[in-house]
Protein backbone atom coordinates (compact mmCIF):
# COMPACT_ATOMS: atom_id res chain seq x y z
CA UNK A 1 0.00 0.00 0.00
CA UNK A 2 3.00 2.29 0.71
CA UNK A 3 6.67 1.69 0.00
CA UNK A 4 8.65 0.47 3.03
CA UNK A 5 11.33 3.13 2.61
CA UNK A 6 8.67 5.84 2.79
CA UNK A 7 7.23 4.38 5.98
CA UNK A 8 10.70 4.18 7.53
CA UNK A 9 11.32 7.86 6.84
CA UNK A 10 7.89 8.81 8.23
CA UNK A 11 8.55 6.86 11.43
CA UNK A 12 11.97 8.46 11.66
CA UNK A 13 10.38 11.89 11.45
CA UNK A 14 7.97 10.91 14.22
CA UNK A 15 10.76 9.75 16.53
CA UNK A 16 13.20 12.54 15.80
CA UNK A 17 11.51 14.99 18.14
CA UNK A 18 11.71 12.68 21.13
CA UNK A 19 9.13 9.99 20.52
CA UNK A 20 9.45 6.68 22.40
CA UNK A 21 7.19 4.81 20.01
CA UNK A 22 5.70 5.62 16.61
CA UNK A 23 3.16 3.85 14.42
CA UNK A 24 1.72 4.25 10.93
CA UNK A 25 -1.72 2.79 10.25
CA UNK A 26 -2.88 2.84 6.62
CA UNK A 27 -6.39 1.89 5.57
CA UNK A 28 -8.13 1.41 2.21
CA UNK A 29 -11.83 0.66 2.64
CA UNK A 30 -14.50 -0.05 0.02
CA UNK A 31 -18.16 -0.26 1.07
CA UNK A 32 -21.49 -0.75 -0.61
CA UNK A 33 -25.01 -0.99 0.78
CA UNK A 34 -28.59 -1.28 -0.38
CA UNK A 35 -31.87 -0.85 1.47
CA UNK A 36 -35.44 -1.66 0.45
CA UNK A 37 -38.45 -0.31 2.33
CA UNK A 38 -42.01 -1.32 1.51
CA UNK A 39 -41.04 -2.73 -1.87
CA UNK A 40 -38.99 0.27 -3.01
CA UNK A 41 -35.23 0.63 -3.16
CA UNK A 42 -34.55 3.58 -0.86
CA UNK A 43 -30.76 3.40 -0.82
CA UNK A 44 -28.06 2.10 -3.15
CA UNK A 45 -24.62 3.41 -2.28
CA UNK A 46 -20.96 2.61 -2.70
CA UNK A 47 -17.82 4.40 -1.67
CA UNK A 48 -14.12 4.22 -1.00
CA UNK A 49 -12.00 5.83 1.72
CA UNK A 50 -8.22 5.82 2.04
CA UNK A 51 -5.94 7.41 4.58
CA UNK A 52 -3.38 7.01 7.32
CA UNK A 53 -3.24 7.65 11.04
CA UNK A 54 0.08 8.41 12.76
CA UNK A 55 0.51 7.76 16.47
CA UNK A 56 3.46 8.92 18.56
CA UNK A 57 3.96 8.06 22.23
CA UNK A 58 6.20 10.02 24.59
CA UNK A 59 6.12 8.71 28.13
CA UNK A 60 2.50 8.78 29.24
CA UNK A 61 1.36 11.07 26.42
CA UNK A 62 0.06 10.05 23.01
CA UNK A 63 -0.08 12.32 19.98
CA UNK A 64 -2.21 11.41 16.98
CA UNK A 65 -2.80 12.88 13.52
CA UNK A 66 -4.43 11.51 10.38
CA UNK A 67 -4.49 12.39 6.72
CA UNK A 68 -6.37 11.29 3.61
CA UNK A 69 -3.30 12.17 1.50
CA UNK A 70 -0.88 9.23 1.29
CA UNK A 71 1.95 11.20 -0.26
CA UNK A 72 5.24 11.14 1.68
CA UNK A 73 5.08 14.85 2.34
CA UNK A 74 1.63 14.63 3.88
CA UNK A 75 2.55 11.56 5.95
CA UNK A 76 5.67 13.29 7.28
CA UNK A 77 3.62 16.37 8.18
CA UNK A 78 1.12 14.19 10.06
CA UNK A 79 3.97 12.41 11.86
CA UNK A 80 5.52 15.70 12.93
CA UNK A 81 2.13 16.99 14.12
CA UNK A 82 1.54 13.82 16.15
CA UNK A 83 5.02 14.06 17.66
CA UNK A 84 4.49 17.68 18.58
CA UNK A 85 1.18 16.83 20.19
CA UNK A 86 2.87 14.11 22.25
CA UNK A 87 5.75 16.31 23.32
CA UNK A 88 8.29 18.25 21.34
CA UNK A 89 11.85 17.74 22.51
CA UNK A 90 15.40 16.86 21.62
CA UNK A 91 16.97 13.54 20.99
CA UNK A 92 17.11 11.37 17.95
CA UNK A 93 16.07 7.89 17.03
CA UNK A 94 15.70 5.96 13.81
CA UNK A 95 13.13 3.37 12.79
CA UNK A 96 14.70 -0.08 12.59
CA UNK A 97 14.22 -2.49 9.71
CA UNK A 98 10.85 -4.20 9.56
CA UNK A 99 9.97 -7.78 10.40
CA UNK A 100 6.95 -8.85 8.37
CA UNK A 101 4.26 -10.41 10.54
CA UNK A 102 2.95 -13.67 9.11
CA UNK A 103 -0.55 -14.41 10.36
CA UNK A 104 -2.97 -16.86 8.72
CA UNK A 105 -6.30 -15.41 7.65
CA UNK A 106 -9.32 -17.00 9.36
CA UNK A 107 -11.30 -16.69 6.13
CA UNK A 108 -11.00 -17.37 2.42
CA UNK A 109 -13.09 -15.15 0.17
CA UNK A 110 -14.30 -16.83 -3.02
CA UNK A 111 -16.48 -14.04 -4.45
CA UNK A 112 -15.48 -10.44 -3.89
CA UNK A 113 -18.70 -8.44 -3.33
CA UNK A 114 -17.24 -5.51 -5.27
CA UNK A 115 -17.27 -7.75 -8.37
CA UNK A 116 -21.01 -8.48 -8.02
CA UNK A 117 -23.44 -6.32 -9.98
CA UNK A 118 -25.63 -3.95 -7.98
CA UNK A 119 -28.71 -5.40 -9.65
CA UNK A 120 -27.86 -8.81 -8.19
CA UNK A 121 -27.74 -7.31 -4.71
CA UNK A 122 -31.07 -5.55 -5.25
CA UNK A 123 -32.63 -8.83 -6.37
CA UNK A 124 -31.70 -10.32 -2.98
CA UNK A 125 -33.65 -7.53 -1.28
CA UNK A 126 -36.66 -8.08 -3.50
CA UNK A 127 -36.66 -11.84 -2.88
CA UNK A 128 -36.57 -11.28 0.87
CA UNK A 129 -39.37 -8.70 0.71
CA UNK A 130 -41.62 -11.06 -1.26
CA UNK A 131 -40.89 -14.05 1.01
CA UNK A 132 -41.63 -12.02 4.16
CA UNK A 133 -44.97 -10.74 2.89
CA UNK A 134 -46.00 -14.18 1.62
CA UNK A 135 -46.05 -15.56 5.17
CA UNK A 136 -49.18 -13.67 6.23
CA UNK A 137 -51.44 -10.80 5.31
CA UNK A 138 -50.76 -9.43 8.78
CA UNK A 139 -47.24 -8.44 7.68
CA UNK A 140 -47.75 -4.80 6.81
CA UNK A 141 -44.22 -3.41 6.57
CA UNK A 142 -40.92 -4.92 5.49
CA UNK A 143 -37.44 -3.41 5.50
CA UNK A 144 -34.47 -5.29 4.05
CA UNK A 145 -30.82 -4.25 4.13
CA UNK A 146 -27.59 -5.43 2.52
CA UNK A 147 -24.02 -4.25 3.15
CA UNK A 148 -20.52 -5.34 2.26
CA UNK A 149 -17.18 -3.98 3.36
CA UNK A 150 -13.63 -4.69 2.16
CA UNK A 151 -10.92 -3.31 4.42
CA UNK A 152 -7.22 -3.51 3.58
CA UNK A 153 -4.82 -2.29 6.27
CA UNK A 154 -1.10 -1.86 6.81
CA UNK A 155 0.42 -1.40 10.27
CA UNK A 156 4.08 -0.48 10.71
CA UNK A 157 5.76 0.78 13.86
CA UNK A 158 9.11 1.70 15.38
CA UNK A 159 9.36 -1.71 17.06
CA UNK A 160 9.92 -3.13 13.58
CA UNK A 161 6.43 -4.54 13.04
CA UNK A 162 5.13 -4.63 9.46
CA UNK A 163 1.74 -6.34 9.11
CA UNK A 164 -1.00 -6.31 6.48
CA UNK A 165 -4.52 -7.70 6.28
CA UNK A 166 -7.40 -7.82 3.80
CA UNK A 167 -10.81 -8.46 5.41
CA UNK A 168 -14.17 -8.76 3.66
CA UNK A 169 -17.46 -8.70 5.57
CA UNK A 170 -20.95 -9.23 4.16
CA UNK A 171 -24.22 -8.70 6.01
CA UNK A 172 -27.94 -9.03 5.32
CA UNK A 173 -30.96 -8.28 7.51
CA UNK A 174 -34.76 -8.36 7.43
CA UNK A 175 -37.19 -6.43 9.63
CA UNK A 176 -40.88 -7.34 9.53
CA UNK A 177 -43.79 -5.47 11.11
CA UNK A 178 -47.06 -7.29 11.81
CA UNK A 179 -50.32 -5.64 12.79
CA UNK A 180 -53.11 -7.22 14.85
CA UNK A 181 -55.07 -6.97 18.09
CA UNK A 182 -51.82 -6.47 20.02
CA UNK A 183 -50.94 -3.47 17.88
CA UNK A 184 -47.75 -3.39 15.82
CA UNK A 185 -45.09 -6.02 16.55
CA UNK A 186 -41.68 -6.40 14.94
CA UNK A 187 -39.47 -9.34 14.08
CA UNK A 188 -35.84 -9.17 13.02
CA UNK A 189 -33.32 -11.57 11.53
CA UNK A 190 -29.82 -10.92 10.29
CA UNK A 191 -26.80 -12.83 9.08
CA UNK A 192 -23.25 -11.60 8.67
CA UNK A 193 -19.82 -13.13 8.35
CA UNK A 194 -16.25 -12.37 7.45
CA UNK A 195 -16.90 -13.80 4.02
CA UNK A 196 -17.59 -12.74 0.45
CA UNK A 197 -20.77 -12.90 -1.62
CA UNK A 198 -20.67 -16.69 -1.28
CA UNK A 199 -22.55 -16.01 1.97
CA UNK A 200 -25.70 -16.30 -0.13
CA UNK A 201 -24.75 -19.74 -1.39
CA UNK A 202 -24.79 -20.86 2.25
CA UNK A 203 -27.72 -18.81 3.57
CA UNK A 204 -31.20 -19.11 2.08
CA UNK A 205 -32.64 -15.59 1.95
CA UNK A 206 -36.24 -16.79 1.92
CA UNK A 207 -35.70 -18.80 5.10
CA UNK A 208 -34.25 -15.74 6.84
CA UNK A 209 -37.24 -13.67 5.70
CA UNK A 210 -39.81 -16.20 6.88
CA UNK A 211 -38.15 -16.34 10.30
CA UNK A 212 -38.34 -12.54 10.65
CA UNK A 213 -42.04 -12.71 9.79
CA UNK A 214 -42.63 -15.58 12.24
CA UNK A 215 -41.09 -13.56 15.08
CA UNK A 216 -43.33 -10.58 14.36
CA UNK A 217 -46.48 -12.71 14.07
CA UNK A 218 -45.64 -14.60 17.25
CA UNK A 219 -45.86 -11.42 19.30
CA UNK A 220 -49.37 -10.67 18.04
CA UNK A 221 -50.64 -13.57 20.12
CA UNK A 222 -48.16 -13.22 22.98
CA UNK A 223 -49.18 -12.32 26.50
CA UNK A 224 -47.46 -9.52 28.45
CA UNK A 225 -44.35 -10.67 30.28
CA UNK A 226 -44.64 -11.37 34.01
CA UNK A 227 -42.55 -9.54 36.59
CA UNK A 228 -40.38 -10.94 39.34
CA UNK A 229 -37.26 -13.01 39.99
CA UNK A 230 -37.23 -16.47 38.43
CA UNK A 231 -35.03 -18.98 36.57
CA UNK A 232 -34.26 -18.09 32.96
CA UNK A 233 -33.14 -20.53 30.27
CA UNK A 234 -31.34 -18.74 27.44
CA UNK A 235 -31.34 -20.43 24.03
CA UNK A 236 -28.01 -21.06 22.28
CA UNK A 237 -26.87 -17.93 20.46
CA UNK A 238 -29.92 -15.99 21.62
CA UNK A 239 -28.43 -14.33 24.67
CA UNK A 240 -24.82 -13.87 23.60
CA UNK A 241 -25.14 -10.08 23.71
CA UNK A 242 -25.70 -10.31 27.47
CA UNK A 243 -22.25 -11.79 28.05
CA UNK A 244 -20.64 -9.43 25.54
CA UNK A 245 -22.03 -6.32 27.18
CA UNK A 246 -22.38 -7.25 30.85
CA UNK A 247 -19.14 -9.22 31.17
CA UNK A 248 -16.92 -8.69 28.12
CA UNK A 249 -16.38 -4.95 28.47
CA UNK A 250 -15.37 -5.41 32.08
CA UNK A 251 -12.56 -7.73 30.93
CA UNK A 252 -10.96 -5.10 28.68
CA UNK A 253 -7.69 -3.89 30.17
CA UNK A 254 -8.39 -0.15 29.85
CA UNK A 255 -11.41 -0.46 32.15
CA UNK A 256 -9.46 -2.73 34.49
CA UNK A 257 -6.45 -0.40 34.78
CA UNK A 258 -8.73 2.56 35.51
CA UNK A 259 -10.41 0.44 38.20
CA UNK A 260 -13.67 0.99 36.33
CA UNK A 261 -14.36 -2.74 36.08
CA UNK A 262 -15.94 -5.11 38.58
CA UNK A 263 -13.22 -7.60 37.61
CA UNK A 264 -10.35 -5.36 38.74
CA UNK A 265 -8.07 -7.08 41.24
CA UNK A 266 -9.69 -10.52 40.92
CA UNK A 267 -7.21 -12.42 38.73
CA UNK A 268 -6.93 -16.00 39.89
CA UNK A 269 -10.18 -15.84 41.83
CA UNK A 270 -13.43 -17.73 41.30
CA UNK A 271 -15.69 -15.14 39.68
CA UNK A 272 -18.21 -17.45 38.00
CA UNK A 273 -19.80 -20.86 38.17
CA UNK A 274 -17.32 -23.72 37.48
CA UNK A 275 -19.43 -24.41 34.37
CA UNK A 276 -18.37 -21.08 32.83
CA UNK A 277 -15.45 -20.64 30.44
CA UNK A 278 -15.38 -17.38 28.47
CA UNK A 279 -13.10 -16.85 25.48
CA UNK A 280 -12.31 -13.99 23.12
CA UNK A 281 -10.83 -14.97 19.78
CA UNK A 282 -10.31 -13.42 16.37
CA UNK A 283 -9.23 -16.77 14.89
CA UNK A 284 -12.67 -18.38 14.39
CA UNK A 285 -13.26 -19.08 10.72
CA UNK A 286 -15.61 -16.63 8.98
CA UNK A 287 -16.90 -15.11 12.23
CA UNK A 288 -17.95 -11.47 12.28
CA UNK A 289 -15.11 -10.20 14.49
CA UNK A 290 -12.34 -12.34 12.96
CA UNK A 291 -9.19 -11.03 11.24
CA UNK A 292 -5.61 -12.13 10.69
CA UNK A 293 -4.19 -9.22 12.72
CA UNK A 294 -5.53 -6.55 15.04
CA UNK A 295 -5.28 -2.85 14.19
CA UNK A 296 -1.85 -2.61 15.83
CA UNK A 297 -0.31 -5.38 13.71
CA UNK A 298 -0.46 -8.20 16.27
CA UNK A 299 -1.57 -11.66 15.07
CA UNK A 300 -5.08 -12.74 16.02
CA UNK A 301 -5.12 -14.77 19.21
CA UNK A 302 -7.34 -17.15 21.15
CA UNK A 303 -7.62 -15.66 24.65
CA UNK A 304 -9.21 -17.53 27.54
CA UNK A 305 -10.55 -14.94 29.99
CA UNK A 306 -12.48 -17.03 32.50
CA UNK A 307 -11.70 -20.74 32.79
CA UNK A 308 -13.98 -23.06 34.77
CA UNK A 309 -15.17 -20.02 36.67
CA UNK A 310 -11.69 -18.64 37.48
CA UNK A 311 -10.61 -15.25 36.10
CA UNK A 312 -7.38 -16.01 34.21
CA UNK A 313 -6.82 -13.03 31.93
CA UNK A 314 -7.87 -9.73 30.43
CA UNK A 315 -7.85 -8.36 26.88
CA UNK A 316 -4.94 -6.05 26.02
CA UNK A 317 -3.98 -3.60 23.33
CA UNK A 318 -0.35 -2.73 22.61
CA UNK A 319 -0.12 0.58 24.48
CA UNK A 320 -1.50 -0.70 27.77
CA UNK A 321 0.42 -3.95 27.47
CA UNK A 322 3.70 -2.00 27.01
CA UNK A 323 2.92 0.04 30.11
CA UNK A 324 2.41 -3.15 32.12
CA UNK A 325 5.47 -4.89 30.66
CA UNK A 326 3.52 -7.65 28.99
CA UNK A 327 2.47 -8.74 25.48
CA UNK A 328 -0.61 -7.56 23.64
CA UNK A 329 -3.42 -10.10 23.39
CA UNK A 330 -4.29 -8.90 19.87
CA UNK A 331 -7.24 -6.79 21.01
CA UNK A 332 -6.14 -3.37 19.75
CA UNK A 333 -8.89 -2.22 17.39
CA UNK A 334 -10.03 1.03 15.80
CA UNK A 335 -12.99 2.13 13.70
CA UNK A 336 -10.88 3.69 10.96
CA UNK A 337 -7.56 5.39 10.22
CA UNK A 338 -9.03 8.52 11.81
CA UNK A 339 -9.26 6.81 15.20
CA UNK A 340 -6.82 5.77 17.90
CA UNK A 341 -6.82 2.06 18.74
CA UNK A 342 -8.20 0.87 22.05
CA UNK A 343 -8.89 -2.43 23.78
CA UNK A 344 -11.84 -4.11 22.07
CA UNK A 345 -13.44 -7.54 21.91
CA UNK A 346 -13.36 -9.59 18.69
CA UNK A 347 -15.53 -12.74 18.97
CA UNK A 348 -16.47 -13.31 22.60
CA UNK A 349 -18.28 -16.43 23.66
CA UNK A 350 -19.16 -18.80 26.48
CA UNK A 351 -17.95 -22.34 25.73
CA UNK A 352 -20.21 -25.38 25.49
CA UNK A 353 -20.79 -27.67 28.43
CA UNK A 354 -21.96 -31.28 28.40
CA UNK A 355 -25.63 -30.77 29.24
CA UNK A 356 -28.67 -31.36 27.01
CA UNK A 357 -30.75 -28.32 26.06
CA UNK A 358 -34.08 -30.18 26.31
CA UNK A 359 -33.15 -31.63 29.68
CA UNK A 360 -32.34 -28.15 30.98
CA UNK A 361 -35.86 -27.00 30.10
CA UNK A 362 -37.48 -30.14 31.50
CA UNK A 363 -35.65 -29.67 34.80
CA UNK A 364 -36.94 -26.10 35.14
CA UNK A 365 -40.41 -26.30 36.77
CA UNK A 366 -41.32 -22.70 36.05
CA UNK A 367 -39.47 -19.76 34.53
CA UNK A 368 -38.70 -17.96 31.27
CA UNK A 369 -37.25 -19.35 28.05
CA UNK A 370 -35.42 -16.51 26.27
CA UNK A 371 -34.79 -17.26 22.59
CA UNK A 372 -33.50 -13.81 21.71
CA UNK A 373 -32.19 -10.64 23.36
CA UNK A 374 -32.10 -7.20 21.80
CA UNK A 375 -30.71 -3.85 22.81
CA UNK A 376 -29.98 -2.80 26.34
CA UNK A 377 -27.68 -0.88 28.63
CA UNK A 378 -24.90 -1.87 31.02
CA UNK A 379 -22.72 -0.15 33.61
CA UNK A 380 -19.25 -1.71 33.21
CA UNK A 381 -18.12 -0.39 36.59
CA UNK A 382 -20.86 -2.29 38.43
CA UNK A 383 -21.96 -4.88 35.86
CA UNK A 384 -25.63 -3.90 36.22
CA UNK A 385 -27.63 -4.36 33.01
CA UNK A 386 -31.06 -4.21 31.38
CA UNK A 387 -31.76 -6.06 28.11
CA UNK A 388 -34.97 -6.36 26.14
CA UNK A 389 -36.19 -9.83 25.17
CA UNK A 390 -37.03 -10.01 21.46
CA UNK A 391 -38.41 -13.56 21.66
CA UNK A 392 -39.37 -15.29 24.89
CA UNK A 393 -41.78 -17.88 26.31
CA UNK A 394 -43.07 -19.10 29.64
CA UNK A 395 -41.72 -22.35 31.05
CA UNK A 396 -44.49 -24.17 32.91
CA UNK A 397 -44.06 -27.60 34.49
CA UNK A 398 -40.85 -28.13 32.55
CA UNK A 399 -42.33 -27.26 29.15
CA UNK A 400 -42.05 -24.21 26.89
CA UNK A 401 -45.58 -22.85 26.57
CA UNK A 402 -46.97 -19.40 25.76
CA UNK A 403 -44.97 -16.63 24.06
CA UNK A 404 -44.54 -13.38 26.00
CA UNK A 405 -43.68 -9.85 24.93
CA UNK A 406 -42.54 -6.52 26.36
CA UNK A 407 -40.17 -8.07 28.85
CA UNK A 408 -36.68 -7.12 30.06
CA UNK A 409 -33.93 -9.08 31.73
CA UNK A 410 -32.51 -7.10 34.65
CA UNK A 411 -29.45 -8.17 36.59
CA UNK A 412 -25.73 -7.96 37.22
CA UNK A 413 -23.14 -9.53 34.90
CA UNK A 414 -20.84 -11.08 37.53
CA UNK A 415 -23.85 -12.33 39.49
CA UNK A 416 -25.28 -13.96 36.37
CA UNK A 417 -21.97 -15.79 35.87
CA UNK A 418 -22.19 -17.16 39.40
CA UNK A 419 -25.79 -18.30 39.01
CA UNK A 420 -25.36 -20.41 35.87
CA UNK A 421 -26.15 -23.95 36.98
CA UNK A 422 -26.55 -25.74 33.62
CA UNK A 423 -24.73 -25.40 30.29
CA UNK A 424 -25.65 -27.43 27.19
CA UNK A 425 -23.47 -28.75 24.38
CA UNK A 426 -25.37 -26.92 21.60
CA UNK A 427 -23.16 -23.85 21.10
CA UNK A 428 -24.26 -21.38 18.44
CA UNK A 429 -23.12 -17.95 17.30
CA UNK A 430 -25.44 -14.99 17.77
CA UNK A 431 -26.33 -12.26 15.29
CA UNK A 432 -23.58 -10.03 13.84
CA UNK A 433 -23.28 -6.88 15.91
CA UNK A 434 -21.47 -3.56 15.89
CA UNK A 435 -19.93 -2.80 19.28
CA UNK A 436 -19.78 0.83 20.33
CA UNK A 437 -17.22 2.25 22.73
CA UNK A 438 -16.05 5.83 23.24
CA UNK A 439 -17.59 6.89 19.94
CA UNK A 440 -16.06 4.10 17.88
CA UNK A 441 -17.94 1.17 16.37
CA UNK A 442 -16.33 -2.14 15.29
CA UNK A 443 -17.70 -5.56 14.24
CA UNK A 444 -17.94 -7.98 17.16
CA UNK A 445 -19.05 -11.60 17.16
CA UNK A 446 -20.66 -13.36 20.12
CA UNK A 447 -22.07 -16.74 20.98
CA UNK A 448 -23.14 -19.16 23.71
CA UNK A 449 -24.82 -22.55 24.25
CA UNK A 450 -28.19 -23.03 25.91
CA UNK A 451 -27.80 -22.33 29.62
CA UNK A 452 -29.82 -21.68 32.75
CA UNK A 453 -29.48 -18.81 35.20
CA UNK A 454 -31.11 -19.72 38.49
CA UNK A 455 -32.14 -16.16 39.33
CA UNK A 456 -32.85 -13.21 37.04
CA UNK A 457 -35.28 -10.35 37.43
CA UNK A 458 -37.91 -10.06 34.73
CA UNK A 459 -39.29 -6.61 34.12
CA UNK A 460 -42.69 -7.22 32.57
CA UNK A 461 -46.00 -5.46 32.03
CA UNK A 462 -48.45 -8.15 33.12
CA UNK A 463 -50.88 -6.96 35.78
Amino acid sequence: MIDESVVQRVLGAALRTGGDFAEVFVEDRRVSSARLDDGRVEELTSGRERGAGIRVVVGETTGFAHTADLSEASLRAAAEAAAAAARAGGGGANAAGFTHVSAPSPTLVRIQPEDVAKQTKVELLQRADEATRAVSGSIKQVSVGYADNRRRILVANSDGVWAEDDVVRTRFGVNAVATGDAGMQTGNMSVGNTIGFELFDEQEIEELAREAARRALLKLNARPAPSGTMPVVIKSGGGAVLFHEACGHGLEADAVLKQASVFHGHLGEQVASPLVTIVDTATSEHQWGSAAIDDEGHPAQHNVLIENGVLVGYMWDNLRARTEGRASSGNGRRESYKSLPMVRMTNTYLESGDGDADDIVRSTPNGIYCAGLGGGSVNTATGDFVFGMTEAYLIENGEITEPIREGNLIGNGPEVLKHIDAVASDFDWGWPGMCGKQGQSVPAGMGQPTLRVTELTIGGTAA
